[in-house]
Order: C-alpha cells, then structure tokens, then sequence
C-alpha cells in the first residue's frame, strides 16, 4: 500500500464537493452589510442576497422541483437571474438561462429538448415565450418577472415571481451537492446544424472557472462589476459566481448601450466588466461627454472574435485596461487569456494593441491548451505560422452535450476537447487564432450557423444556391454575408432577401450583406467557402 494512502481506501466524509454555490453563503458571512446588487434605485446587502436566494429555492423546491430537474429563465441582466444561479442549482435542478435574441421556435426546441420543468420569463418577453410555450410538447410552471424596467409585455405566468419568493423559506437549508460532478447549469450553443447543443457543465467546473477568472484578472475584494455581458451567454463567464466570491457588488443592467454603461461607470465607479468588441465599439463611438464619466483603468475582458487591434488601440488610449481572453461554451467562457508581460508596456499602442488581440495561454485551472494536428494528435511547430486545431483538456472543459453522445465522444476524443477552431502557437507559448473550421459565425458574442441561415435562404422562392460566410465588421466583430445564385428568370434585391431572413428567423441571424453571384465550387461540387470569405473580406 502507498504510504501516503493513509489507511483510507475512499474520500472521507469530511471532504466537500467543489461547488460555486459555496460562495454566496461565505459572503454572507463575511460581509453581510456589503452592498451586492445595484439594480437602479434598487440595492441589497449580502445577507439579502442569501436569504432572497435561499427562498428561491425552497419555493421551487415547494413546486416540486428537485434533483435533475430543468429551471429555465429568459430575462435581461437583472437580479431574478443573479438569484437563479445559485437558488436554482442548490435544490439539485439545473439552470437554463436562455438567450434573449432567439425566436419562439428556437426557445421551444431548448425547453423540450432540456425538458423544462419551471419557467421564470421576464415581462418584455413575454410574447416570444408564450408563442415558444404553446408551440412546446413540455408544460412547464410559469412564473413572471415584473422587473420594474420593463417596458412591455404582458404578464403570462401563474404569479410574479416577488410572490414566488414569499413562499419559500428564509431558513432553508443550504447544501452542496454530494457530486462536484454533478449538473449544475445547461447552456445551448449552435453547432455545425441548425439545431442548438445543450452543453452540460458541472459544479466543479464552474468552481474552477469562477476562480480561475478572480486570478485572470488579479480581483481584489470589492470590485464593482458592471454586468455588460449576458448572464445568458456560458452563465456570464461564470461571473456571477466569481463576483459573488469576492464580495463585489453586481450592477444590473437591462439595456447594453452607451448611455446606460458611461451612466452606470460614473454613479457607481464601476472598476471591472465584460463584454464581446461590440461592447468596446459602444465605448469608442459614443460622446465625449460620456466619456468624461468613466474612471481611468476601468478593467474590460473582450472576447469573442478577436477585436481589431485599430479598436485595441483606441481603448488604450481612452484609459481603458483591456485583457483579451478567449473559449467557448464548451469550456465555461474564458479558459485562455492574454497574460499581459511587463516588458509589452514600452511598445508603441499599436504593438501593444497586436499583443493584446492575441488569444493568449491557458487559465490556471484548464488542465492543457496546445494547437495539434487533428489526424496524429501531435503538437505544431511554434513558429507563429504552422496551422492546427486547438485543443483544451482538465476540469473547464463541459461534461458533454446533453442526450447526444456521439457529439461528446467525437468533440472529447483522444482525451482532448477539440474546439474545431484553427490557430498557431507562437515561440513564446502564445496562441492566436487563424480561422473557425467550423464556419460558425460570432457575431456581437453570438453564435451564428450558417447552415441555419442558408437553410432558410433557401426557402426562398427565388433562391437557386446560397452558402453564408463571416464577414468581418469593426461593430460586431463579424455579420453574416450571404452569397446567392437566383433561378433563372426569377428576380429579387438584397433587400428583399434580408426582409425574407427577418421574417423567417431571429434578426440577429439574418444576412446584413447579400452578393448576388455563381458560387465557386471544387470538381465535386462542393461551395468554397474559403473563396468566399476572402471575397466578403474585400467587399
């Protein structure tokens, strides 16, 4: 026997799971009068945030909610889905937070597919909901969210959910799970095919991520994080949970626009966010007198595709400290960032700006980052130019896509996770990203398959071909452009193209740019996108 072995043949019961859910009641106990939640005039302390969390989830618990069960929640950043990630995976339920730009089609796949089994809707979009309700096999409870920003919507749901929380108890008791391997979130994210992929993230993951992000970004205690992100997209980055460790308070925010960021920066000293480089494009295109309101080394993490370095420059010099950080759903967010050098401070901006828009090297807890070739799973040469897929192994990488093993066995195969992105490993370690070899567009931080927009170009009558690639865009990032062969005899403008793509799908999926053109083919008739992207490049 080991020596070091002890005599103990399993894990003692002293041990505890990893679990982010840890975080709330230490806080709690910590820094009970700190303020956590900043929600216009709204404010509560950390022993508020507890109890209202803790009453969460004794209500649901009360409605029958439990172990493996499916919460679903589609609201803005504000505290009901603050609230959620924590009373929600506590009871041993799973949190779904659902992107707020997908259609009532799309929301009705998810809440079968995760077999909801409650459902927290935000009043402003009730009408997507109550559409993707009717239209879904599942019957979830619905309860609403009368959040006092709200500017529409009708209210759906059984009761609101202030009254919700009034049923649950105050004194509920707080558990980790028996599992750190255990479920604790489901996120769907788009795939190769039209339809999306629940990722399934486990509580340890989440600990590890959450964690990982207060080294990243070297967090002191306090910091006051204003929620730019969407807590739909990866659960914020895990954010809430990291902010939540830490003792920070939570600045909610319904809208992301410049007005509202620059209004929030300057009443609140905001000293850390998030966000895709459409965020950062809200911060450089807006007035001067916005500008004024934001406290110099404001901390910002971009990700997503990779900023411009132009845009990097100009956030620099604005006095904003940005760290460019890089991942995908199936790894918790971030799990790769560009770990900034002293040395990098003497280079001009724009050498500081072509630095920063590198993707960077693996976070503390992701186990192995390295780029290899797919075929012998042996790593490229670092030279800055040899191609291959990066690949991520450890504990932030997903527990797999929900009721798809096939999926999870290909994307995990060889012990690695293969991101289907390409890039390079510079000499110093450094990864940078050359191209998706899965021609997912992102767009403002969001997913966009083409095969889901070429599915429905194809649904229109004119429409003889049609294939969809990334065109770059310095608000977005990227927007889809569609490159379309009409039938003969048959007519139509790109305006009636992107009319047909808004009438048929989410708005943020449609074309903002239609090529009308043969497309280029190999001798087996397959469209060479790669052709393509270079054309939408020069257009």
């Amino acid at each position: 026997m080991d020596k070091y072995e002890l005599g103990l043949d399993a894990i003692p019961a002293n041990f505890e799971a990893l679990t982010p859910l840890s975080f709330l009641p230490r806080s709690a106990a910590v820094y009970p009068d700190h303020v956590a939640m900043i929600h216009g005039e709204w404010t509560y302390t950390y022993s508020e945030f507890f109890e209202r969390a803790k009453r969460l989830a004794s209500a649901l618990e009360k409605r029958g909610i439990g172990k493996g069960d499916t919460v679903s929640v589609m609201a803005p950043n504000i505290p009901a889905l603050l609230e959620a990630h924590f009373g929600v995976p506590v009871t041993g339920a799973v949190l779904n937070a659902l992107n707020t730009r997908l259609d009532a089609e799309t929301i009705a796949f998810i809440l079968d597919h995760g077999e909801c089994k409650l459902l927290l809707t935000d009043r402003e979009h009730s009408d997507v909901i109550a559409h993707a309700v009717k239209i879904a096999n599942v019957d979830p409870i619905v309860i609403d969210i009368d959040d006092p920003g709200a500017t529409s919507g009708e209210l759906i749901g059984e009761m609101d959910y202030e009254a919700f929380l009034k049923t649950g108890d105050p004194d509920y008791a707080w558990r980790n799970p028996e599992n750190e391997w255990d479920a604790i979130a489901l996120n769907y994210t788009s795939g190769t095919t039209g339809d999306p992929k629940g990722v399934v993230y486990h509580h340890r993951g989440a600990y590890l991520a959450a964690s990982g992000n207060t080294l990243t970004w070297q967090m002191s205690k306090h910091p006051t994080y204003l929620w730019t992100l969407p807590m739909f997209h990866c659960n914020g980055w895990c954010f809430p949970w990291t902010i939540t460790a830490v003792g920070g308070t939570h600045v909610c925010l319904r809208k992301v626009d410049a007005d509202p960021i620059y209004d929030a920066m300057g009443r609140y000293s905001v000293d850390h966010m998030c966000g895709a480089p459409i965020v950062l494009s809200m911060l450089i295109n807006t007035t001067a007198e916005n500008k004024a309101k934001a406290n110099p080394g404001i901390k910002v993490m971009v990700a997503a595709a990779p900023p411009p370095a132009a845009v990097l420059a100009e956030m620099d010099q604005l006095g904003f400290d940005v760290t460019h950080v890089y991942g995908l759903t199936e790894c918790y967010g971030p799990a790769v960032y560009c770990d900034w050098q002293a040395e990098w401070d003497e280079k001009s901006v724009e050498d500081r700006a072509a630095l920063k828009a590198r993707q960077g090297v693996r976070y503390h807890a992701l186990g192995g980052l390295d780029v290899m070739d797919p075929e012998t799973m042996k790593p490229v040469t670092r030279d800055g130019n040899t191609m291959g897929e990066v690949m991520m192994r450890g504990n932030m990488v997903m527990k797999g896509y929900l009721k798809n093993p096939a999926t999870t066995e290909k994307s995990l195969k060889d012990g690695w996770f293969h991101t289907g992105d390409l890039g390079v490993i510079h000499e110093d370690g450094y990864l940078e990203l050359r191209d998706r070899s899965k021609d997912i567009i992102i767009s403002g931080g969001e997913n966009i398959s083409t095969i889901e927009v070429e599915g429905v170009l194809y649904k229109h009558p004119a429409v003889l071909e049609a294939a969809v690639v990334a065109r770059p865009d310095d608000k977005w990032g990227e927007t889809p452009c569609a490159f379309v062969t009409l039938r003969n005899g048959a007519t139509a403008t790109d305006a009636d193209i992107i009319a047909f793509c808004r009438d048929n799908m989410a708005h943020f999926k449609c074309p903002k740019t239609v090529v009308f053109d043969e497309l280029p083919k190999t001798s087996t008739g397959k469209v060479q996108k790669f052709v393509l992207r270079e054309r939408a490049k020069n257009l």
